[in-house]
């Protein structure tokens, strides 16, 4: 039985999220907090240790340690170049204007981590053409894959 902190993948899901995260180079974490304590953190700095270039976005802009904090994604897209995925670490409600600026910026994945739950923005982002991966987190996935 799976939990919402540690779900169970199915091997074929699990398979197009190590895909998924072996295409990409560049992620936007968004919601991205300064605290080591916070999941978002660990997981941010797991990513930049493991190659990823990445881009914490946080409305409040608050300074996380060696890295650029944007304070939307249009910021992080024009700090990095282009972002590649999307890593959401925010309350569901947040979420849907951040779907939209994705696809208004051609932003082709998107990241739902435990606890990001919202439905309808998964359902706008597949029907806007993004790849969505929901209720999974990069950074397990990525130790299981090895």
């Amino acid at each position: 039985m799976g939990s919402t902190v540690c779900p169970i993948v199915p091997v074929t899901e699990f398979q197009r999220m190590v895909a998924l995260l072996r295409a990409v180079k560049t992620i936007a974490v968004v919601g991205m907090s300064p605290n080591p304590d916070r999941p978002s953190n660990e997981v941010g700095f797991f990513l930049r240790d493991h190659g990823y270039s990445i881009f914490p976005v946080n409305p409040g802009n608050p300074q996380i340690p060696g890295l650029t904090v944007a304070k939307n994604l249009t910021e992080a897209s024009r700090l990095s170049g282009g972002i590649d995925l999307v890593d959401l670490f925010v309350a569901g409600e947040r979420i849907p204007p951040i779907i939209e600026e994705a696809k208004a910026l051609g932003i082709k994945r998107v990241w739902f981590q435990p606890g990001a739950d919202n439905p309808a923005a998964e359902q706008a982002a597949r029907d806007a053409g993004m790849e969505v991966v929901a209720r999974a987190c990069t950074m397990a996935i990525l130790m299981r894959a090895g």
